[in-house]
């Protein structure tokens, strides 16, 4: 059953197919939730109620991007719900933008070193460094979904990057 079709089976509350969408996405979904969360229970429960959501309000799905992309979406939103910290947030919306750059890795680092840094940042930055790093958004989309200024979403990448080089800096 192609997407289209699922969805559809959804809609008239299909059981079956809506287990179908769920064990289609679940695996990406609750790694994308962990990621965010650095926490297994709080990307379980993000998971699930992402899911609830997602059956809740599939009516209001306009095929304008994949599921798969407005099921991250609403993994993202929740995520973001359970980690945040209203200080956290209130970073300088008006510092410069010519800082956005890559972070250089030695080549000793390895795929656990680096997931074990980026898990260790704060969760403003590793929320945002995860959905324009790894994820692929722009910041305006970072900004939408989160509910943050494009501003903070730079500040938050900057800082998150200055940081993981830190972090990655003590396994040279």
């Amino acid at each position: 059953m192609n997407d289209s079709e699922l969805i559809a089976a959804c809609l008239k509350n299909n059981r079956l197919a809506q287990k179908m969408l769920y064990d289609r996405y679940k695996k990406a979904m609750y790694t994308l939730a962990y990621r965010l969360t650095g926490d297994f229970d709080d990307a379980n429960d993000v998971l699930q109620d992402a899911f609830i959501d997602v059956f809740r309000t599939l009516e209001k799905f306009r095929n304008e991007a994949t599921i798969g992309a407005w099921i991250k979406a609403i993994v993202i939103r929740k995520s973001y719900q359970k980690i945040k910290k209203p200080k956290l947030y209130q970073l300088l919306d008006e510092l410069p933008n010519d800082y956005d750059y890559p972070v250089q890795l030695e080549s000793n680092i390895d795929g656990e070193a680096l997931e074990k840094a980026i898990l260790s940042l704060p969760e403003g930055f590793r929320v945002v460094f995860l959905m324009i790093e790894v994820e692929g958004f722009l910041h305006k989309e970072v900004a939408e979904i989160l509910k943050i200024s494009e501003g903070t979403s730079k500040s938050q990448l900057f800082y998150a990057k200055k940081k993981l080089r830190e972090i990655l800096g003590q396994f040279k």
